[in-house]
């Protein structure tokens, strides 16, 4: 395996602008006050990036990536983040390997 310099760089670039994205939200967020609607839509948005970030991947992929979705969708719901998150890697381990993906 060779390591390509110009990919190492795109990563940490990819990782740090990343990282200041999310520090920078949260040093702005932090300064301001927000109540009623204002706030539930401050507190909405984590969910909302992360499903655009996601949905595309579970429809486009195969059957057990979104089955494995909507399994992981429903144990949000009910349990704590890192269950869920675990619910959903173990799901589509599973079904890959039941339904050949």
């Amino acid at each position: 395996m060779t390591l390509d310099t110009m990919t190492l760089i795109a990563i940490f670039g990819m990782a740090a602008v990343t990282y200041a994205c999310r520090v920078t939200g949260l040093l702005i967020a932090g300064r301001f006050a927000f109540a009623g609607r204002a706030k539930a839509a401050v507190d909405a948005i984590p969910p909302a990036v992360l499903t655009a970030v996601i949905a595309p991947t579970l429809l486009a992929t195969g059957w057990a990536e979104t089955c494995a979705g909507a399994i992981t969708i429903l144990a949000a719901t009910r349990l704590p983040l890192i269950a869920t998150i675990a619910t959903g890697v173990v799901t589509v381990v599973v079904l890959r390997a039941l339904l050949g993906g």
